[in-house]
């Protein structure tokens, strides 16, 4: 898989959240919709923890846990030409960092299958402490 890019505009915020997929995990918000430009076929990710959260420093915390979790999961398993937006949530923070993956990963996964509407081009999740140091 090529390059993961950053969502930055504030209208592809809006874009996903209200015409995209969206699956709940424990410390994590993941949102997915097909990107409607045609000249990129990289997928692309946004990251946003609200002010219910905690102060500017947590906040900031959530999000480079997020980057750093979402730098191991999404080359292997994101969907080209799709955008996905990472929530964090209250308990973002204290989450130990290999659970973290894993609810991302088995994010990921669900949303897909969701977005293709096929189960058998995505790969399944092992729940192993070895599937989570890779």
């Amino acid at each position: 898989m090529s390059e993961v890019l950053i969502i930055k505009k504030r209208k592809d915020f809006i874009r996903v959240a209200a015409k995209g997929k969206k699956v709940t995990a424990f410390g994590l918000i993941l949102q997915a919709a097909r990107n409607l430009s045609a000249e990129n076929l990289s997928p692309r990710i946004g990251y946003t923890v609200t002010k219910k959260v905690g102060k500017a420093h947590i906040r900031n915390r959530c999000k480079r846990r997020l980057r750093a979790a979402a730098q191991l999961v999404f080359p292997k398993l994101a969907l080209p030409d799709t955008d996905y937006v990472l929530i964090g949530r209250y308990n973002t923070k204290d989450l130990e960092f290999s659970r973290l993956v894993y609810h991302l990963k088995k994010a990921l996964i669900q949303i897909n299958k969701e977005l293709t509407g096929n189960d058998e081009s995505i790969p399944e999740i092992a729940e192993s402490a070895a599937d989570l140091a890779d």
